[in-house]
């Protein structure tokens, strides 16, 4: 981020940024169209008159951290130099009345995608919807981007508000993705991180059909790019073509990031998934036939209403058989305006938390098992950060924070590759130092 400049002219703003990878392009979208106004950014909120909070609405956490945040920036109107509180994201999307209403403080609240009307009311000036000024302004490090491929998703899951908060799947055009990703690449971006609520059903809204699949043998053109990495794949989407896209485009990491939920049958209607546990495992080998070395990582939910002790059993069988390389878990948390909310939440909360922390203990030992595998082995990292005689990077199998971090022996240049001989391993980190 840019630090202030000593003008009287401009104006300081603070963006506080919540939530998803989704989330955090719209953030850098609207730091982008504030780029060349007058307004400067500035990373501590106390130093800002103004602050806008891109909120996060998804899941009870999530909301709570949200309003915690925007009331917090509400109380430096009291005590300090802030002069204007602007909401945006998910949960203003959601319920502004409410937040209106409960926190008057609040000078405007926009919606998910109202980037040109949030720079207009900064700054007081109009911007046409494809006006230049509006190009990212990165909040991750330089040489990895995520960029969104579609907003919005139409699958109605039963635990899931997301539709509502951001509407029925709408997809961008191979073009723009392609005009967007090479002026990344053109800046110094090496990995692209894909991302959509659904991203194996990209494409399949727009007038002309396209699939993921076009779009990688595209992205996997762009002069500068190295690495491509596809998230939030729904495996009722995971079709042959895509498969075989992920094999044969040289540049998109053996990886690949799969929701699956849940693993009984009952379970997976009842979250109207599409699959049963069979079509799960069909794609799950058809990946691994077509990809021997592709690391999976999935999401799951314990504790949807209904989930009975041999759904949960089913499901910790199958964590036990598939052997996924990384694995997050969640307690099914009750979604107002869902299908899921209809239903009577009848699994106490003990019984969730059990659930989840059982097949957390399974993951570790699996991880831990997995990680063993690469000692002695030399993979290719980027390093993402190098600080004094330790460096941190990651290999096309870790996506970043949220999956297994390199501690790097030595320094290593930020945004380069090199080569890593592994020389220790644990649960979640390897080990390892820099040969030629």
């Amino acid at each position: 981020m840019m630090s202030i400049m000593e003008s009287k002219d401009k104006k300081t703003l603070n963006l506080i940024s919540l939530g998803c990878a989704k989330n955090l392009v719209d953030s850098e979208i609207l730091l982008g169209g504030l780029n060349k106004t007058n307004i400067e950014i500035t990373d501590d909120p106390e130093k800002a008159e103004t602050i806008v909070v891109n909120t996060c609405g998804f899941l009870d956490i999530a909301r709570e951290e949200s309003v915690d945040t925007i009331l917090q920036a509400a109380e430096m109107k009291k005590t300090g130099s802030l002069k204007e509180l602007v909401v945006m994201g998910c949960l203003s999307e959601r319920y502004p009345a409410e937040l209106k209403k409960e926190i008057p403080e609040v000078d405007r609240i926009f919606g998910s995608n109202d980037h040109q009307q949030i720079v207009s009311f900064l700054t007081g000036k109009e911007f046409a919807k494809d006006d230049p000024l509006f190009f990212r302004s990165l909040m991750t490090p330089n040489h990895y981007a995520y960029i969104k491929i579609a907003e919005g998703c139409d699958n109605g899951c039963s635990f899931c508000s997301i539709p509502l908060m951001r509407g029925l799947q709408k997809s961008r055009t191979i073009s723009s993705i392609m005009d967007e990703a090479e002026r990344l690449a053109e800046n110094g971006t090496k990995e692209l991180l894909v991302i959509a609520q659904d991203s194996t059903s990209y494409g399949w809204d727009l007038e002309k059909k396209v699939y993921l699949s076009d779009l990688l043998k595209e992205l996997n053109n762009i002069k500068g790019i190295e690495w491509i990495r596809i998230h939030y794949a729904h495996p009722a989407h995971l079709s042959q073509r895509i498969i075989d896209a992920i094999a044969n485009c040289d540049k998109v990491c053996n990886y690949l990031d799969m929701p699956i939920q849940h693993a009984s049958d009952g379970m997976l209607k009842a979250m109207r998934r599409g699959l049963g546990q069979d079509g799960i495992k069909n794609r799950i080998s058809r990946l691994r036939d077509a990809i021997p070395q592709i690391a999976l990582r999935t999401t799951l939910i314990v504790g949807h209403p209904g989930e009975t002790e041999n759904d949960y059993h089913q499901l910790k069988d199958f964590v036990e058989d598939m052997r996924f390389d990384r694995l997050g878990i969640f307690t099914y948390s009750e979604e107002e305006g869902t299908l899921a909310a209809d239903l009577k939440d009848d699994i106490p909360r003990e019984v969730k938390d059990n659930r989840k922390n059982e097949i957390l203990e399974l993951q570790h030992e699996i991880s831990l098992e997995k990680n063993e595998s690469f000692i002695g082995r030399t993979m290719k990292v980027i390093v993402d950060e190098s600080e004094g005689e330790v460096s941190v990077g990651r290999s096309e199998y870790d996506s970043p924070e949220i999956d297994n971090i390199i501690h790097i022996q030595g320094t290593a240049e930020v945004g380069t590759f090199n080569n890593v001989e592994i020389l220790e391993a644990n649960e979640y980190e390897l080990i390892g130092k820099v040969t030629k």
